[in-house]
C-alpha cells in the first residue's frame, strides 16, 4: 500500500465512520471502484484505532465524567445525570456487542457484495426520511429513557450489515423516539465508542499472533493519523450541522451512491 492510498483510506474512514453514510460500505467500494488492493485486517484495525482516538479526544471531558459516575452505579446511585447516562450507554451497547459476537463473521463472508451495499444504502435513506418526517425531536440528551437506549441499541446492532451505517441507523432510531438530531448523534457516538474499542481490541489480538512487518508499520501509522484527524473534524461538523439542519443531505448522498453502485454492479463492472 502506498502512502497516498493509506492517507485516502484513513480520510474516508474518518469521514464515513461518523457521518450517516456507512464507513464499511465505503471501505469496500473504494478498492472496488479504483482497483486498489484490499487493505487487510491490520490496516482495518489501524483505521478503527484512529477513529476511536478521535472519539476519546473529542469527548474526553464527557468520558472522564461518565467513567467517574459509573462508580456510582456500582454503589446503586443513579440520581446523578452522568451516572444515569453511563447506565443508558451500557444498556444501549449490549445488543450490538451480542450481534457482533454472534454474526460478524457470517456477515463478513456473505453480505459484502456491492448489491447488498447498494440496497442497504437506499433502504436506510428512505427510513431516515420517514424518521425526519415523523420524529417530534423534543428530547435532549439527558431526557433519554431506558426505552430510548434499548431502541437505539438494537438499531446499532444492525450496523454490522455493510451500507447500514452505525451513526445512520442510530440517529434514525433516535429521531423515531423523538430525540433532537444533535442529541441523537451525540448518543450515537457515545454508544459507538465501546463497540469500536471492543472490536479493535479483539482484532489486535489476531494481528499480534500473526505479526506485523516493519514494511507494514508506515501505512498503519499513516492510516491511524489520517482517520483520527479527519474523524475528529467529522464529529465536530456533524454535531454542529445537526443543530440547525436536517439529515436530507446524507439521504441524497446515500441514494445517489446506491444508484451508482447498483448500475455499476448490473453493468458487470469489475
Amino acid at each position: 500500500m502506498t502512502t497516498f492510498q493509506a492517507i485516502v483510506f484513513g480520510a474516508v474512514q474518518g469521514i464515513t465512520e461518523f457521518l450517516p453514510v456507512s464507513s464499511t460500505a465505503h471501505l469496500i467500494l473504494l478498492p472496488w471502484f479504483l482497483g486498489w488492493p484490499d487493505p487487510g485486517l491490520a490496516f482495518d484495525v489501524a483505521l478503527h484505532i484512529g477513529t476511536l482516538v478521535a472519539l476519546l479526544i473529542y469527548f474526553r471531558a464527557e468520558w472522564i465524567a461518565l467513567t467517574l459516575s459509573a462508580f456510582d452505579l456500582i454503589r446503586g446511585r443513579t440520581e446523578d445525570a452522568n451516572a444515569r447516562m453511563a447506565l443508558l450507554i451500557i444498556i444501549g451497547t449490549i445488543p450490538a456487542a451480542i450481534a457482533g459476537a454472534l454474526f460478524e463473521h457470517r456477515v463478513e463472508d456473505s453480505l459484502r457484495s456491492p448489491l447488498v451495499i447498494a440496497t442497504t444504502l437506499i433502504l436506510l435513506a428512505i427510513v431516515l426520511v420517514i424518521a425526519e418526517l415523523k420524529g417530534r425531536r423534543k428530547k435532549g440528551l439527558y431526557d433519554l429513557s431506558t426505552a430510548d437506549a434499548v431502541t437505539v441499541g438494537f438499531a446499532q446492532a444492525l450496523a454490522i450489515v455493510p451500507g447500514v451505517s452505525r451513526s445512520g441507523v442510530t440517529i434514525t432510531a433516535g429521531l423515531f423516539r423523538g430525540i433532537k438530531r444533535d442529541a441523537a448523534a451525540k448518543f450515537s457516538f457515545y454508544l459507538s465508542t465501546p463497540i469500536v474499542a471492543g472490536a479493535a481490541a479483539s482484532q489486535v489480538l489476531h494481528i499480534m499472533k500473526a505479526g506485523v512487518t516493519g514494511e507494514q508499520m508506515t501505512p498503519l501509522l499513516i492510516g491511524i493519523v489520517s482517520s483520527g484527524i479527519v474523524g475528529y473534524l467529522a464529529i465536530a461538523f456533524l454535531l454542529r450541522y445537526l443543530q440547525t439542519h436536517n439529515t436530507f443531505l446524507f439521504v441524497y448522498y446515500r441514494i445517489a451512491l446506491g444508484i451508482v453502485v447498483l448500475l455499476a454492479f448490473l453493468s458487470g463492472f469489475r
